[in-house]
C-alpha cells in the first residue's frame, strides 16, 4: 500500500480496542542471522522481522556465499550453506542506514579467512560511529582500510582471519560495536579479551551474550564487569530459533491507549524481565507516567532503552506535567540527531522544550494544529508522532498533524501506518 506524503493522521474518536501482532525484533533477527551464518548446519529463524534492515543483512550474507531463504508469509528465514561462506573471493555489501548490519558485517568480514569485501551505506551511514570497532579488529590482526574518512564507512576489508589478543573498546556511542566484536571473537585463532573503556548500554550487550549462549557457545563470555574473555570455539547452532516480538515496536502500542483511551492486547509481547529485550521496560515508564500526581515532574533515564525515548517525548504534550528524559546523548549519532530533532518538532507543535547534550525537558503547552512533522529519514520519528496524531485534538476526528516521508518506517515496521488505521477502524462503533 502506498502512503500519501505527507500523511495526515486521522485521530481516534473512540477508545482503542483489539489486539496488535507485533513484528519480530530487528535486534534479535540481525544478531540471529549473523550467528546462524557462523554455525555448521541449517538454522530456521521463526517469527523473523521482514523489513529494510533485515533484508539488507540477509542480502549481504547471500553476497558472501551463504544461502538465506526467506518466506515472508510464514515469517521464516533459513540460513544454510555455511561451508560456502566466503568462497566468493570478493563482494560489495550495501547496508543502507542499517547500523546493526553495518557493525555486524564489518566484524564478520574481518573474521573471514579470505576475500576482499567492500562495505558502504547511504550518506548518513557514513557519519555513524565505527572507529572503535575498526581499531579493535585491526588490533586483532584485521586489514581494514578506510577509502574516505578514517574510522567511518566506506570500508575495504582484506580478510585474513583474526588473531587472539587483548583489546580496549569504547562502545559508548553504540553498543553494537561491542556486540559485533563479541559475536565474532570465538572465530579468532587465539583467546580474545575485550576491555571496555566507556559506558555501554548493557541491556543490548546482555541480549547479545544470551543469544550467543542460545546458539551454542559453551564458554561464558563475561569474565568480570567491563571485561569479556572468549576462547576459540564453534557455535553449536540450533535447528530453529524463535525471534521475540520487537519490544521497541511495542512501545508505540503500549502508549496508544494513553493517547486514545481504551485497551490493546499485544499477543506474544514479553513484559519487563521476561525476554531478552531491555526495551520492554518502557511499559514501566508508562505506569509511572500514569500514576504520578498532576503537575509533578516525570524524570526518566532512557540510557538503557533509548530507542523508546522518542515514544515518550512525542506524547509528553498530553501528560499531566513536565517530562524530563535523560541518558540520550548517544542518540545524536543514530539515524539522525534524535535529541535535536525531537526538540525541534515539539517546539513546532507549540511545546516548551529545554535541550541539553544528554537530556530534554518537555513542558506541555497547547498543541498547534496544521503541522507537518519532519522525520529526518528516521522511522522512530514517524511512528512516535503517528501515535500523538491519534489524539483527537479538536474533538471532531479531523486530522491536525501529518507525517512527512511516512515510508521511512520500512526500515523496521513497513506496515505501521496501515496497522494504526486498521485499529482506528476497529475502534469505531459497529
Amino acid at each position: 500500500m502506498s502512503l500519501t506524503d505527507p500523511l495526515p493522521i486521522t485521530p481516534f474518536t473512540r477508545p482503542v480496542r483489539g489486539e496488535v501482532t507485533l513484528p519480530g525484533s530487528k535486534s534479535l533477527t540481525n544478531r540471529a542471522l549473523l550467528l546462524a551464518a557462523l554455525g555448521d548446519r541449517p538454522v530456521t529463524l521463526t517469527g523473523a522481522l521482514f523489513s529494510e534492515d533485515t533484508q539488507l543483512m540477509a542480502a549481504s550474507l547471500r553476497s558472501l556465499g551463504f544461502t538465506v531463504e526467506a518466506d515472508p508469509a510464514a515469517l521464516t528465514l533459513r540460513v544454510s550453506g555455511q561451508e560456502r561462506g566466503f568462497t566468493v573471493g570478493q563482494a560489495d555489501l550495501l547496508v543502507g542506514l542499517a547500523g546493526t548490519a553495518a557493525r555486524f558485517l564489518t566484524a564478520l568480514c574481518a573474521a573471514a579467512p579470505r576475500g576482499t569485501y567492500r562495505l558502504d551505506g547511504v550518506p548518513q551511514m557514513r557519519k555513524r560511529p565505527m572507529k572503535g570497532l575498526i581499531e579493535a579488529l585491526r588490533h586483532l590482526g584485521a586489514d581494514i582500510r578506510c577509502p574516505g574518512a578514517e574510522g567511518f564507512f566506506p570500508l575495504e576489508i582484506h580478510a585474513r582471519g583474526l588473531q587472539g589478543g587483548t583489546v580496549s573498546l569504547d562502545a559508548s556511542e553504540s553498543s553494537q560495536l561491542l556486540s559485533a566484536l563479541l559475536m565474532v571473537a570465538p572465530l579468532a585463532a587465539g583467546p580474545v579479551e575485550v576491555n571496555l573503556t566507556g559506558n555501554v548500554r548493557r541491556t543490548y550487550v546482555g541480549m547479545t551474550l544470551q543469544l550467543m549462549a542460545e546458539f551454542g557457545l559453551k564458554m561464558p563470555a563475561q569474565a568480570a564487569p567491563g571485561r569479556f574473555s572468549l576462547i576459540p570455539a564453534r557455535y553449536a547452532v540450533p535447528d530453529s530459533y524463535a525471534i521475540e516480538p520487537d519490544a521497541s515496536a511495542a512501545s508505540y502500542f503500549l502508549a496508544l491507549p494513553l493517547v486514545t483511551g481504551g485497551t490493546l492486547a499485544l499477543p506474544g509481547w514479553r513484559p519487563p524481565g521476561a525476554g531478552l529485550q531491555g526495551d520492554s521496560a518502557f511499559a514501566d515508564v508508562l505506569v509511572r507516567a500514569r500514576q504520578r500526581p498532576v503537575g509533578t515532574l516525570l524524570d526518566e533515564d532512557f540510557h538503557e532503552i533509548s530507542d523508546t525515548f522518542l515514544t515518550l517525548a512525542a506524547i509528553a504534550p498530553l501528560l499531566a506535567g513536565p517530562t524530563r528524559i535523560t541518558g540520550i546523548a548517544h542518540t545524536r549519532k543514530q539515524e539522525t540527531d534524535r535529541v535535536a530533532g525531537m526538540a525541534r518538532e515539539l517546539r513546532r507543535l507549540g511545546q516548551e522544550v529545554t535541550e541539553e547534550e544528554d537530556s530534554l525537558v518537555i513542558t506541555p503547552r497547547p498543541l498547534k494544529s496544521g503541522i507537518e512533522i519532519e522525520t529526518y529519514h528516521d522511522h522512530r520519528f514517524a511512528m512516535s508522532f503517528g501515535i500523538l496524531g491519534c489524539h483527537d485534538l479538536h474533538g471532531t476526528g479531523r486530522p491536525w498533524l501529518a507525517i512527512r516521508n511516512p515510508g521511512c518506517c520500512a526500515k523496521t515496521f513497513p506496515d505501521f501506518f496501515e496497522l494504526l488505521e486498521s485499529l482506528r477502524q476497529k475502534s469505531l462503533p459497529a
